[in-house]
Protein backbone atom coordinates (compact mmCIF):
# COMPACT_ATOMS: atom_id res chain seq x y z
CA UNK A 1 0.00 0.00 0.00
CA UNK A 2 1.41 3.58 -1.10
CA UNK A 3 3.27 5.36 2.35
CA UNK A 4 0.83 8.46 0.97
CA UNK A 5 -2.14 6.60 1.38
CA UNK A 6 -4.56 7.84 4.22
CA UNK A 7 -7.71 6.12 6.67
CA UNK A 8 -9.03 7.95 8.96
CA UNK A 9 -8.09 6.98 12.26
CA UNK A 10 -5.51 4.48 11.64
CA UNK A 11 -1.94 4.53 10.31
CA UNK A 12 -1.46 2.64 6.72
CA UNK A 13 2.38 2.80 6.76
CA UNK A 14 2.53 2.03 11.02
CA UNK A 15 1.42 -1.13 12.38
CA UNK A 16 0.36 1.03 15.85
CA UNK A 17 -3.10 0.66 16.38
CA UNK A 18 -3.81 2.66 19.23
CA UNK A 19 -5.04 5.56 17.53
CA UNK A 20 -8.70 6.70 17.89
CA UNK A 21 -9.47 4.91 21.13
CA UNK A 22 -13.06 6.73 21.44
CA UNK A 23 -13.91 3.32 23.42
CA UNK A 24 -12.91 5.25 26.45
CA UNK A 25 -15.51 8.15 25.22
CA UNK A 26 -18.32 5.44 26.79
CA UNK A 27 -18.96 8.10 29.84
CA UNK A 28 -21.89 10.21 29.33
CA UNK A 29 -24.24 12.01 31.79
CA UNK A 30 -27.74 10.64 32.03
CA UNK A 31 -31.02 12.26 32.99
CA UNK A 32 -34.39 10.27 34.50
CA UNK A 33 -36.95 12.34 33.01
CA UNK A 34 -37.01 10.60 29.89
CA UNK A 35 -37.63 7.40 28.21
CA UNK A 36 -35.09 5.32 26.49
CA UNK A 37 -35.50 4.54 22.61
CA UNK A 38 -34.61 1.35 21.41
CA UNK A 39 -31.05 1.53 19.60
CA UNK A 40 -31.28 -0.07 16.26
CA UNK A 41 -29.67 2.08 13.27
CA UNK A 42 -26.19 1.85 15.43
CA UNK A 43 -25.99 -1.85 14.74
CA UNK A 44 -27.20 -1.32 11.36
CA UNK A 45 -24.39 1.12 10.77
CA UNK A 46 -21.90 -1.17 12.06
CA UNK A 47 -23.70 -4.71 10.00
CA UNK A 48 -23.34 -2.33 6.99
CA UNK A 49 -19.54 -1.44 7.78
CA UNK A 50 -19.13 -5.17 7.98
CA UNK A 51 -20.41 -6.23 5.17
CA UNK A 52 -19.04 -3.47 3.23
CA UNK A 53 -15.60 -4.59 3.92
CA UNK A 54 -16.25 -8.38 3.19
CA UNK A 55 -17.68 -6.74 -0.45
CA UNK A 56 -14.19 -4.83 -0.71
CA UNK A 57 -11.92 -7.59 0.12
CA UNK A 58 -14.04 -9.71 -2.10
CA UNK A 59 -13.41 -7.54 -5.07
CA UNK A 60 -9.85 -6.77 -4.06
CA UNK A 61 -9.14 -10.70 -4.77
CA UNK A 62 -5.32 -10.40 -3.56
CA UNK A 63 -4.80 -14.01 -5.01
CA UNK A 64 -5.50 -12.66 -8.07
CA UNK A 65 -2.40 -11.13 -8.34
CA UNK A 66 0.07 -12.14 -5.31
CA UNK A 67 -0.98 -15.37 -5.16
CA UNK A 68 1.45 -17.38 -1.77
CA UNK A 69 2.07 -13.11 -0.47
CA UNK A 70 -1.33 -12.96 1.01
CA UNK A 71 -2.28 -12.87 4.12
CA UNK A 72 -4.48 -16.02 5.21
CA UNK A 73 -4.51 -17.20 2.34
CA UNK A 74 -6.92 -19.80 3.93
CA UNK A 75 -9.57 -17.62 3.09
CA UNK A 76 -9.10 -17.78 -0.60
CA UNK A 77 -10.26 -14.26 -2.64
CA UNK A 78 -11.14 -12.59 0.85
CA UNK A 79 -7.33 -12.95 1.52
CA UNK A 80 -5.23 -9.80 2.73
CA UNK A 81 -2.61 -7.72 1.18
CA UNK A 82 1.12 -8.53 2.05
CA UNK A 83 1.19 -6.34 5.48
CA UNK A 84 4.44 -4.82 3.83
CA UNK A 85 1.84 -3.28 1.72
CA UNK A 86 -1.22 -2.96 4.74
CA UNK A 87 -0.33 -3.72 7.59
CA UNK A 88 -4.10 -3.24 9.07
CA UNK A 89 -4.46 -6.90 7.10
CA UNK A 90 -6.98 -5.01 4.70
CA UNK A 91 -7.18 -4.62 0.75
CA UNK A 92 -5.09 -2.08 -1.39
CA UNK A 93 -5.07 1.16 -2.66
CA UNK A 94 -6.55 0.75 -5.44
CA UNK A 95 -8.86 -1.40 -4.60
CA UNK A 96 -10.47 1.53 -2.48
CA UNK A 97 -9.76 3.80 -4.77
CA UNK A 98 -12.48 2.14 -6.74
CA UNK A 99 -14.83 1.80 -4.45
CA UNK A 100 -14.91 5.27 -3.23
CA UNK A 101 -12.48 6.14 -1.38
CA UNK A 102 -12.23 9.95 -0.69
CA UNK A 103 -9.91 11.38 -3.64
CA UNK A 104 -9.68 15.13 -4.29
CA UNK A 105 -8.89 14.71 -8.19
CA UNK A 106 -11.81 12.59 -8.75
CA UNK A 107 -14.28 14.75 -6.83
CA UNK A 108 -12.99 18.02 -8.49
CA UNK A 109 -12.11 16.89 -11.63
CA UNK A 110 -14.63 13.89 -12.47
CA UNK A 111 -17.56 15.18 -10.55
CA UNK A 112 -17.32 12.34 -8.49
CA UNK A 113 -18.78 13.93 -5.32
CA UNK A 114 -20.50 10.70 -3.96
CA UNK A 115 -16.99 9.60 -2.90
CA UNK A 116 -17.98 12.63 -0.05
CA UNK A 117 -20.16 10.12 1.37
CA UNK A 118 -19.02 6.68 0.00
CA UNK A 119 -15.78 7.35 1.63
CA UNK A 120 -16.98 6.97 5.07
CA UNK A 121 -18.50 3.00 4.76
CA UNK A 122 -14.61 2.11 3.61
CA UNK A 123 -12.53 1.00 6.12
CA UNK A 124 -8.28 0.41 5.11
CA UNK A 125 -8.54 -3.08 7.57
CA UNK A 126 -9.98 -5.18 10.14
CA UNK A 127 -8.09 -3.30 12.88
CA UNK A 128 -9.37 0.00 11.29
CA UNK A 129 -12.79 -1.80 10.96
CA UNK A 130 -13.05 -2.84 14.18
CA UNK A 131 -11.44 0.02 16.31
CA UNK A 132 -14.08 2.09 14.39
CA UNK A 133 -16.88 -0.23 15.04
CA UNK A 134 -16.16 -0.39 18.97
CA UNK A 135 -16.36 3.48 19.16
CA UNK A 136 -19.27 3.17 16.87
CA UNK A 137 -21.29 1.32 19.67
CA UNK A 138 -20.10 2.84 23.00
CA UNK A 139 -20.58 5.76 21.77
CA UNK A 140 -23.48 5.97 18.83
CA UNK A 141 -26.24 3.04 20.97
CA UNK A 142 -25.80 5.14 24.10
CA UNK A 143 -27.07 9.19 21.83
CA UNK A 144 -29.47 6.34 20.11
CA UNK A 145 -31.29 5.45 23.33
CA UNK A 146 -31.22 9.01 24.63
CA UNK A 147 -32.10 11.08 21.45
CA UNK A 148 -33.89 8.44 19.15
CA UNK A 149 -32.06 7.13 15.65
CA UNK A 150 -33.17 10.04 13.17
CA UNK A 151 -31.37 12.56 15.29
CA UNK A 152 -28.65 10.40 15.78
CA UNK A 153 -28.43 8.92 12.02
CA UNK A 154 -28.22 12.89 11.06
CA UNK A 155 -25.55 13.89 13.06
CA UNK A 156 -23.77 10.53 12.04
CA UNK A 157 -24.27 11.27 8.24
CA UNK A 158 -23.90 14.89 8.31
CA UNK A 159 -20.63 14.51 10.58
CA UNK A 160 -19.27 12.35 8.17
CA UNK A 161 -19.94 14.53 5.07
CA UNK A 162 -18.49 17.52 6.65
CA UNK A 163 -15.40 16.03 7.78
CA UNK A 164 -15.15 14.69 3.76
CA UNK A 165 -15.64 18.10 2.49
CA UNK A 166 -12.78 19.59 4.81
CA UNK A 167 -10.13 16.34 4.32
CA UNK A 168 -10.95 17.18 0.43
CA UNK A 169 -9.62 20.54 0.93
CA UNK A 170 -6.81 20.26 2.78
CA UNK A 171 -5.04 16.90 1.40
CA UNK A 172 -5.40 16.25 -2.03
CA UNK A 173 -2.62 14.30 -2.97
CA UNK A 174 -3.80 10.92 -1.16
CA UNK A 175 -6.89 8.86 -0.36
CA UNK A 176 -8.50 8.93 2.51
CA UNK A 177 -11.26 6.16 4.27
CA UNK A 178 -13.15 5.43 7.18
CA UNK A 179 -16.10 6.27 9.56
CA UNK A 180 -13.76 8.77 11.99
CA UNK A 181 -15.00 11.67 10.81
CA UNK A 182 -18.55 10.42 11.61
CA UNK A 183 -17.44 9.04 15.02
CA UNK A 184 -15.71 12.49 16.13
CA UNK A 185 -18.76 14.17 15.27
CA UNK A 186 -21.11 12.23 17.87
CA UNK A 187 -18.14 12.99 20.14
CA UNK A 188 -18.83 16.65 19.35
CA UNK A 189 -22.42 16.61 19.48
CA UNK A 190 -22.15 14.92 23.05
CA UNK A 191 -20.08 17.95 23.71
CA UNK A 192 -22.58 20.76 22.79
CA UNK A 193 -25.65 18.35 24.36
CA UNK A 194 -24.14 19.39 27.27
CA UNK A 195 -23.50 22.77 26.88
CA UNK A 196 -27.14 23.21 25.66
CA UNK A 197 -28.71 21.19 28.50
CA UNK A 198 -26.83 22.12 31.30
CA UNK A 199 -28.96 23.63 33.48
CA UNK A 200 -30.34 20.40 33.94
CA UNK A 201 -27.31 17.87 34.89
CA UNK A 202 -25.92 16.97 38.05
CA UNK A 203 -21.65 17.03 38.12
CA UNK A 204 -21.19 19.51 35.13
CA UNK A 205 -17.56 20.47 35.77
CA UNK A 206 -16.85 16.84 35.77
CA UNK A 207 -19.19 15.61 33.09
CA UNK A 208 -17.61 18.48 30.73
CA UNK A 209 -13.85 17.92 32.12
CA UNK A 210 -14.08 14.66 30.83
CA UNK A 211 -15.30 14.88 27.39
CA UNK A 212 -13.19 17.88 26.48
CA UNK A 213 -10.02 15.59 27.84
CA UNK A 214 -11.39 12.65 25.52
CA UNK A 215 -11.72 15.04 22.56
CA UNK A 216 -8.38 16.47 23.13
CA UNK A 217 -6.60 13.43 23.29
CA UNK A 218 -7.94 12.17 19.67
CA UNK A 219 -7.74 15.16 18.39
CA UNK A 220 -4.15 15.32 19.72
CA UNK A 221 -3.61 11.62 18.07
CA UNK A 222 -4.38 13.14 14.80
CA UNK A 223 -1.59 14.67 14.60
CA UNK A 224 0.54 11.69 13.55
CA UNK A 225 1.81 11.36 10.13
CA UNK A 226 -0.90 8.79 7.57
CA UNK A 227 -3.81 9.96 9.63
CA UNK A 228 -6.52 12.10 8.20
CA UNK A 229 -7.18 14.62 10.80
CA UNK A 230 -8.79 17.08 8.80
CA UNK A 231 -11.47 14.82 8.68
CA UNK A 232 -11.73 14.16 12.83
CA UNK A 233 -11.65 18.18 12.69
CA UNK A 234 -14.37 18.75 10.08
CA UNK A 235 -16.98 15.86 11.63
CA UNK A 236 -16.06 17.40 15.28
CA UNK A 237 -17.26 20.75 14.08
CA UNK A 238 -20.33 19.73 11.91
CA UNK A 239 -21.20 17.14 14.89
CA UNK A 240 -20.55 19.83 17.50
CA UNK A 241 -22.82 22.42 15.43
CA UNK A 242 -25.80 19.47 14.65
CA UNK A 243 -25.72 19.46 18.91
CA UNK A 244 -26.89 22.73 19.62
CA UNK A 245 -29.59 22.27 16.57
CA UNK A 246 -30.93 18.84 17.24
CA UNK A 247 -29.96 17.43 20.87
CA UNK A 248 -32.20 19.95 22.73
CA UNK A 249 -34.34 18.61 26.08
CA UNK A 250 -36.83 20.66 27.55
CA UNK A 251 -35.78 22.20 31.08
CA UNK A 252 -36.49 20.22 34.37
CA UNK A 253 -40.05 20.00 35.19
CA UNK A 254 -41.37 21.24 31.93
CA UNK A 255 -42.90 17.79 31.34
CA UNK A 256 -44.60 17.92 34.82
CA UNK A 257 -46.76 21.06 33.91
CA UNK A 258 -49.97 19.09 33.44
CA UNK A 259 -49.60 17.85 36.87
CA UNK A 260 -49.46 21.93 38.36
CA UNK A 261 -52.46 23.85 39.60
CA UNK A 262 -54.42 25.83 37.82
CA UNK A 263 -52.89 29.29 38.73
CA UNK A 264 -49.51 27.75 38.94
CA UNK A 265 -46.40 29.57 36.34
CA UNK A 266 -45.60 27.09 33.77
CA UNK A 267 -42.16 27.12 32.77
CA UNK A 268 -41.12 27.79 28.66
CA UNK A 269 -39.93 24.46 27.31
CA UNK A 270 -36.41 25.69 26.36
CA UNK A 271 -34.75 28.45 28.12
CA UNK A 272 -33.55 31.69 25.85
CA UNK A 273 -29.89 30.38 26.08
CA UNK A 274 -30.69 27.41 24.09
CA UNK A 275 -32.72 29.06 21.49
CA UNK A 276 -29.94 31.72 21.14
CA UNK A 277 -27.59 28.30 20.37
CA UNK A 278 -29.76 26.59 18.43
CA UNK A 279 -30.25 29.53 16.15
CA UNK A 280 -26.27 30.64 15.62
CA UNK A 281 -25.53 26.61 15.26
CA UNK A 282 -28.23 26.61 12.30
CA UNK A 283 -26.60 29.65 10.68
CA UNK A 284 -22.87 28.30 11.01
CA UNK A 285 -23.70 24.76 9.71
CA UNK A 286 -25.91 26.45 6.72
CA UNK A 287 -22.70 28.51 6.33
CA UNK A 288 -19.89 26.09 6.41
CA UNK A 289 -21.38 23.46 4.21
CA UNK A 290 -22.54 25.98 1.47
CA UNK A 291 -18.88 27.48 1.78
CA UNK A 292 -16.90 24.24 1.75
CA UNK A 293 -18.87 22.84 -0.82
CA UNK A 294 -18.41 25.96 -3.22
CA UNK A 295 -14.25 26.02 -2.23
CA UNK A 296 -14.18 22.11 -3.13
CA UNK A 297 -15.71 22.57 -6.21
CA UNK A 298 -14.05 25.49 -7.74
CA UNK A 299 -10.56 23.19 -6.91
CA UNK A 300 -9.74 24.96 -3.98
CA UNK A 301 -6.49 24.19 -1.84
CA UNK A 302 -7.22 24.92 1.40
CA UNK A 303 -3.86 25.35 2.20
CA UNK A 304 -3.54 28.73 0.06
CA UNK A 305 -5.74 30.16 2.53
CA UNK A 306 -4.33 28.75 5.83
CA UNK A 307 -0.41 28.41 5.49
CA UNK A 308 -0.16 26.64 8.90
CA UNK A 309 -3.37 24.92 8.84
CA UNK A 310 -1.34 21.32 7.89
CA UNK A 311 -0.16 21.34 10.88
CA UNK A 312 -3.57 20.45 12.30
CA UNK A 313 -2.63 16.73 10.57
CA UNK A 314 0.81 15.82 11.13
CA UNK A 315 3.63 17.96 13.04
CA UNK A 316 7.19 16.98 11.59
CA UNK A 317 9.85 15.73 13.97
CA UNK A 318 13.16 14.13 14.14
CA UNK A 319 11.34 10.49 13.54
CA UNK A 320 8.67 11.05 10.51
CA UNK A 321 8.23 13.30 7.56
CA UNK A 322 4.88 14.69 7.16
CA UNK A 323 5.44 15.31 3.37
CA UNK A 324 1.78 16.21 2.30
Amino acid sequence: MASGDLERGKNRSSSNNNNNNYSSASYYVETSDQNQWISWLIPMFVVANVAVFIVTMYVNNCPKDWEGDCVARFLGRLSFQPLKQNPLFGPSSSTLEKLGALEWSKVVHEHQGWRLIACIWLHAGVIHLLANMLSLVFIGIRLEQQFGFVRVGLIYLLSGFGGSILSALFIQRSISVGASGALFGLLGAMLSELLTNWSIYSNKAAALLTLVVIIAINLAVGILPHVDNFAHIGGFLAGFLLGFVLLLRPQFGWAERHQLPAHARVKSRHKAYQYVLWFVALVLLIAGFTVGLVMLFRGENGNDHCSWCHYLSCVPTSKWNCGN
